[in-house]
């Protein structure tokens, strides 16, 4: 088997700290696949994660940078792996002779390996600086708040909700603003609560996360009303990108006036600018 890179790291997000890590293997010029872990191994190990994106989406994303991907399942058993017997077992097969990580990379049992143990072994290791202020927690943090720009800057492109198009209860037909009903991975982060400008199938969007508080409700919604859109989404999987935060939700006086305000945030989605 021939020569080959790899970039080690779970990857979520694949943020501007991801791709330096990508980059660092694709700088060997040797043949460069990511290695990425499925389910996140924080999550195999019981703890709660808010994902930035699914799988799904990972690995687009990853693939739109040129390279090839190998998803490892995270296992209990991968995770009592010695790190040397990881290495034969996982990295080895794929000819891997050059690997590149975030210097903090940690595997094994125990976590009891790292960029250190890899060079013992006799990879040669392309070790990655953190870029500071940079990381999937951060991210997450700034999505909590709603902070959209703060969060495309560390992305690299603009955040992002994912979900598959349901049946809602047809209130924005009525309102004369047709949504898109998102059912969302109850894996993945939804940002804070809110109406948005952002961007989903090609269309620009005016898109609503919360309770509709308005109408009373209790249960988290996520919508999209896709600008010059018509068709049927139904049972299709749907990538919203969100460019900016217009405000927060809201109850209103009158029927009149939610229509009025909604008219006026499509407006806002008609001009806003996608983050770079």
């Amino acid at each position: 088997m021939s020569d080959r890179a790899v970039a080690l790291g779970t990857f979520d997000g694949v943020h501007r700290g991801h791709r330096r890590v990508i980059e660092a293997a694709q700088s060997s010029g040797l043949p460069t696949t990511v290695m990425t872990f499925d389910p996140h191994p924080r999550i195999a190990l019981g703890n709660r994660v808010e994902l930035l994106t699914t799988l799904a989406r990972r690995l687009e994303l990853l693939r739109e940078l040129g390279v090839d991907v190998h998803v490892v399942p995270f296992t209990a058993e991968l995770a009592l792996l010695a790190p040397e017997e990881f290495a034969g077992s996982v990295l080895r097969p794929l000819g891997t002779t050059v690997v590149a990580a975030g210097e903090n990379f940690r595997f094994g049992r125990g976590r009891s390996g790292d960029l250190d143990t890899l060079a013992e072994l006799g990879f040669d290791v392309r070790r990655v600086s953190l870029v500071e202020g940079i990381s999937s927690s951060r991210i997450r943090q700034l999505l909590g708040a709603g902070e959209i720009e703060g969060a495309a800057e560390l992305l690299g492109r603009p955040p992002e909700v994912e979900g598959t198009v349901v049946a809602g209860d047809a209130r924005g037909g009525t309102l004369g603003f047709p949504t898109a009903n998102l059912a969302v991975p109850g894996d993945l982060i939804v940002p804070a609560y809110g109406i948005y400008a952002g961007e989903a199938g090609g269309h620009r969007a005016a898109i609503s996360i919360g309770v509709n508080p308005h109408y009373g409700g209790e249960e988290r919604r996520v919508e999209a009303f896709l600008l010059d859109f018509e068709g049927d989404l139904y049972g299709e999987r749907l990538v919203l990108e969100l460019w900016e935060r217009l405000r927060e939700e809201q109850a209103f006086s009158s029927e009149q006036e939610l229509i009025d305000q909604i008219a006026r945030d499509v407006d806002a989605a008609r001009a806003a600018k996608r983050p770079s």
